[in-house]
């Protein structure tokens, strides 16, 4: 079985900053892009950003210039650094990532169970 587990949520005031964290392990083969995506009350699931197997980051518009993400490869864990929190960015911040099992010839996505991030004074 493969898991991610999410670490770093909590509550902060606007303009202040979390690092979130979250960490593969399990039958893992390989790992491809691991990303951030976030769920406010009421709304869908948004992607919010994604680093490549090569480091290489991608970010949704609205968090360009705040939000951070990277990765350690060989600790399986990807990290989001988030700056200048807006009461917005509230939501429930999933990690995912694409994974080879040692089971399996395939990559799948695997999900987090998600860590709440509050942004409010």
């Amino acid at each position: 079985q493969v898991q991610l587990v999410e670490s770093g949520g909590g509550l902060e005031q606007p303009g202040g900053s979390l690092n979130l964290s979250c960490t593969a392990s399990g039958t893992i083969d390989s790992i491809e892009n691991m990303g951030w995506y976030r769920q406010a009350p009421g709304k869908q699931r948004e992607w919010v950003a994604t680093v490549t197997s090569n480091d290489v980051p991608g970010y949704a518009d609205f968090v360009k210039g705040r939000f951070t993400i990277s990765r350690d490869s060989a600790k399986n864990t990807v990290y989001l650094r988030m700056d200048s929190l807006k009461p917005e960015d509230t939501a429930v911040y999933y990690c995912n990532g694409n994974i080879r099992s040692i089971w399996y010839s395939a990559f799948s996505t695997y999900w987090g169970q998600g860590t709440q991030v509050t942004v409010s004074s």
